[in-house]
């Protein structure tokens, strides 16, 4: 018996719980998530959201700081967009609750953070926990809905449309998903009228990764294998300073500890980020990622250090708390000594493909914060950018769902086949599993990282072909689990990186090729994926 829901939304981080909250005046929603609700990038992010604020600050200067990282691949009109709404959607988060930290000099004033690539003062934070709190406040908000229901440690295994139900003469309109339950295996029919992929990134395509474990890429390989297409998926992110310990899975050490005067070291303890640009430590994550990387390559050293000690430590207790507090467990007082950090995948700055309102190519799908392409941060995300994106489109694909609900709430909720297993039986060596999640992710940290070449790129796309077809055929023999639907996602979203990577052949943003390493306008433009070109590269 399928479930039925009037909106169902896959991801439950910043992006799928505001977005949930407006459409709870609407219909029934039903938000589906992998682990526990709080388990995304959302509760990780650090630094904040930026919003201009301040009276020395402009629209005019954000736009251009954004245009700037960006290295000429932003859709202007999105960035216009997103910049002038963000005090809007500020003002909705402290009216739901969200408490900003305040001027310790003047607590009538919110207090403003400075992270690379910003002309000002213009963070937003709770402190160095920003994201975690605003979590909690959405899930307490969603909590209160009637209507709105959140269906933890469920994953989709893939989407359903009309296409793939032999309805072709009705194009390829989205009727909801296979959901499995992450402890049984059961794979159930979820028929929605609109479905809504909030799924966050793919960091874990990485060996070396910020990310949670929940950011396999479900979202993107979701919507591509449904008939969407995704665009500049080459552009992933390295955070520039990630916590380097053996004990620290994936600790971020945020960029506003640079932004309040912490100093890159190299392994001797010199000084080295005024080399490489003269805005040293505040130039753009990529810059100062590839500069970290190349310092570590001239030394050979594990790690490079980042030093804030010369700060008064009541200034950096109070500050950043939750990284002197979690930096402590580990044996580091980075009031009194340097933190060691590496650079790791970070962020994908490319996703689904999107208009202004979140919609893609497949009527009914709609697709919101880190998984989506929107425009916002073409070859390189602007630090803080990406908290906002998410608000400002949720509240932009309300307002279209809200313009169209009135005729789509009346389409019919069509009859799907139940999940057929077939003959499959059940994987008794899940060595299959982890052999191939490991070696897609040292793979792509070894031949798609911070610097590229096309011989390197060419063979992860040798090596990741054959993975695949072993994918598939396992997905045909054998029962789904948890495990093998996340690998099958990480598998088909590392080979779009690398084809993403192989058709822009020119330095750019975060995508540094050595056999192009200059721009070249003629790539001034998106680099579009999708189903066939997949197939295209499988011959």
């Amino acid at each position: 018996m399928a479930q039925k829901t009037d909106f169902l939304i896959i991801g439950s981080g910043i992006a799928g719980l505001s977005l949930a909250l407006k459409l709870a005046e609407l219909g029934e929603v039903l938000i589906v998530t992998k682990k526990k609700a709080s388990e995304g990038a959302t509760a990780l992010a650090q630094g904040g959201i930026a919003c201009v604020m301040s009276k020395d600050d402009s629209f005019e200067l954000h736009v251009e700081d954004t245009l700037r990282a960006g290295d000429g691949l932003c859709r202007r009109e999105t960035v216009e967009l997103v910049v002038r709404q963000a005090p809007e959607r500020i003002r909705e988060l402290i009216e739901l609750g969200v408490e900003f930290s305040r001027d310790p000099n003047d607590p009538t004033r919110l207090d403003l953070g400075l992270e690379g690539g910003h002309s000002r003062r213009r963070i937003l934070h709770v402190e160095d926990h920003t994201g975690r709190e605003i979590e909690r406040v959405l899930l307490a908000r969603v909590q209160e809905k009637a209507n709105l229901r959140v269906l933890e440690g469920h994953l989709a295994v893939d989407l359903i449309t009309t296409g793939k139900i032999g309805r072709k003469t009705e194009g390829n309109r989205i009727l909801g998903a296979y959901i499995m339950e992450w402890a049984t295996g059961k794979i159930e029919t979820y028929l929605a009228r609109v479905v809504i992929l909030a799924t966050g990134g793919a960091g874990k395509v990485y060996l070396y990764t910020s990310n949670p474990d929940t950011a396999t890429g479900d979202g993107i390989a979701l919507a591509v294998r449904a008939g969407a297409r995704a665009a500049n998926l080459e552009f992933v992110q390295f955070h520039p300073t990630c916590l380097y310990h053996p004990k620290a899975k994936n600790f971020l050490i945020s960029e506003a500890l640079r932004g309040e005067g912490a100093r890159l070291l190299d392994p001797e303890g010199r000084p080295f980020m005024q080399k490489y640009h003269p805005r040293g430590e505040l130039a753009p994550r990529d810059i100062v990622a590839r500069a970290i990387d190349m310092e570590l390559k001239r030394s050979g050293a594990d790690h490079v250090w980042l030093d804030i000690s010369h700060r008064p430590a009541d200034f950096v207790k109070d500050r950043f708390p939750y990284i002197y507090e979690t930096c402590l467990r580990f044996g580091i007082d980075i009031t009194r000594e340097p933190i060691p950090v590496v650079p790791a995948a970070h962020y994908l700055c490319g996703g689904i493909l999107t208009n202004l309102y979140g919609e893609t190519d497949i009527p009914g799908l709609l697709a919101v914060g880190e998984c989506a392409c929107t425009g916002l941060h073409g070859a390189n995300r602007l630090a803080s950018n990406s908290l906002l994106e998410a608000l400002v489109f949720a509240h932009q694909a309300s307002l279209r769902l809200r313009e169209i609900w009135p005729e789509w709430r009346r389409l019919p909720l069509l009859e799907v086949p139940d999940w057929d297993p077939g003959g499959a039986v059940d994987m008794e060596e899940k060595v299959l599993i982890s052999h191939n999640w490991d070696a897609i992710r040292r793979l792509m940290w070894n031949y798609v990282g911070l610097v590229r070449s096309l011989d390197r790129l060419e063979l992860a796309r040798r090596r990741l072909a054959f993975i695949a077809r072993e994918v598939e055929d396992h997905y045909w023999r054998y029962l789904l689990t948890p495990e093998f639907v996340e690998l099958r996602n990480l598998c088909q979203v590392a080979r779009l990186i690398v084809i993403s990577a192989l058709k822009r052949h020119e330095s750019r943003g975060v995508h540094y090729l050595k056999d192009f390493p200059e721009k070249d306008n003629r790539y001034l433009k998106e680099t579009l994926v999708s189903r066939e070109v997949l197939l295209s590269y499988d011959q």
